[in-house]
């Protein structure tokens, strides 16, 4: 972009004036950018390929992109996948073409790539692969769920990681020094700074030049900087990845019965905007796979939460929510009603068609009673325990074990009670000799 005659007398937020000049001064980084990192690498030996750099807001990836075109002497050439279609470029890829020509080179740095559809991404496809452009993309999204995999497998993903307290106190006093003087906060409130940053470095550098206006004196606590800056919302999208892995996190933490952790997990999705009804679902469904019949009580809080908050609505049906989330985590676990199902599937679909034993078929009709419809079936109930421990499974089909509960909780009543039928029906089964049913 060509600069103006009034260009550098023109005021420049904080965040761009400490815009780092060296791939040495990025912040956070050191795993890509150091000697040892890919991209140091790269540019130590002025060779570059093509990338995708992926990360939160605010981490350095499109000041990254500009320091690799500097170190490698590239022509840098910007485009934001919101703003830009094909016709840019198309214009992009014909001036790289001519630069090409006079032995320049070109780096495209793609800021937000995953926002152009598939036939676009399918367009840089044959200018990444034969030089024309070194491709820099840069996303905030899971790149094997928004790329295509052809456009993937030409490009080396990195990950970029959130600025930590280390790297944002780093930013804090570059800050201060190009200010010329101190942040008016006391040492809980620049802990609460970083806090409130969420690891986000341009955020960070504009909280801290809105500080700099302030008077040097009173210094600021957290309740003190809370009143003077607008508290951030939670980075959360609802419909991508950041949602999955706190759903995630929630659901393996209730798992691992850390009651606490996934308490926290419930209200990070909540601050985050999510709706408690898709939560409300999850957890019913987390209640009858991983909970099971080790407390059937689970299930009956689980329907009651969600009763609950639709009858109260919010905030005060998220309570309802904490409530559940508690239960749920301190409930024995189990998962062996959830392995049965799927046991039970897996072979039904490879058994086909077996027809029932006759024996417990009804007969309607003479035909079917001449056929042996119903011939022998023993009423249970008429067992002097109520068990009569005949077949019930397919006729030439070996008896199978689909449910196996655990000794936790009630299935632990459940697995003494499947052991005194097991111990019946092998004594009622060895006394009907010829009978090949297995137990």
């Amino acid at each position: 972009m060509t600069k103006g005659l009034f260009d550098e007398a023109a005021p420049r937020p904080l965040a761009d004036r400490l815009r780092p000049r060296q791939l040495a001064e990025v912040v956070g980084q050191d795993h890509l950018v150091g000697p040892d990192g890919p991209l140091g690498r790269m540019t130590a030996a002025h060779r570059l390929a093509s990338v995708v750099l992926w990360g939160p807001p605010g981490c350095g990836k499109t000041t990254i992109a500009r320091l690799l075109a500097d170190s490698t002497d590239l022509h840098f050439e910007p485009l934001s996948a919101v703003f830009a279609g094909v016709a840019d470029l198309r214009k992009i890829f014909t001036a790289a073409r001519e630069r090409r020509t006079v032995g320049r080179g070109t780096l495209l740095f793609i800021d937000e790539i995953h926002r152009f559809n598939r036939a676009q991404q399918d367009g840089f496809l044959p200018y990444v692969e034969d030089g024309t452009v070194v491709l820099v993309g840069a996303t905030t999204e899971n790149p094997s769920f928004e790329l295509n995999a052809a456009l993937l497998s030409r490009c080396q993903v990195l990950v970029l990681r959130r600025l930590d307290d280390a790297a944002l106190e780093t930013l804090i006093a570059r800050a201060e020094a190009e200010c010329g003087r101190s942040l008016p906060l006391s040492a809980e409130g620049r802990e609460t700074l970083r806090a409130l940053a969420d690891g986000d470095g341009r955020y960070l550098l504009n909280l801290a030049e809105e500080l700099i206006a302030l008077p040097a004196e009173p210094l600021l606590d957290a309740a003190g900087l809370a009143r003077v800056v607008q508290r951030r919302a939670p980075q959360y999208d609802k419909d991508r990845e950041g949602h999955y892995n706190l759903i995630s996190a929630l659901h393996k933490a209730l798992r691992g019965s850390d009651t606490d952790a996934a308490l926290y997990w419930m209200g990070r999705m909540l601050a985050g905007g999510e709706d408690p009804l898709y939560l409300l679902r999850r957890l019913t469904r987390f209640a009858v796979e991983d909970i099971g019949l080790a407390d059937p009580d689970a299930l009956r809080h689980a329907v009651a939460a969600w009763d609950t908050y639709e009858r109260l609505g919010s905030p005060e049906g998220e309570l309802a929510l904490a409530n559940l989330v508690i239960y749920l985590g301190t409930a024995p676990k189990s998962n062996a009603a959830y392995k049965a199902y799927g046991a039970a599937m897996r072979a039904a679909k490879q058994t086909g068609s077996l027809m029932p034993p006759l024996h417990i078929l009804n007969a309607p009709t003479k035909m079917m009673k001449e056929l042996g419809y119903s011939q022998g079936y023993a009423y249970d109930h008429d067992a002097p325990d109520g068990f009569s421990g005949q077949n019930y499974f397919p006729d030439g089909m070996a008896r199978q074990r689909f449910y196996n509960p655990p000794e936790r909780g009630f299935e632990r009543e459940v697995r003494k009670r499947l052991a005194w039928w097991d111990k019946l029906r092998r004594e009622r089964r060895a006394a009907e000799p010829g009978d090949d049913d297995q137990s």
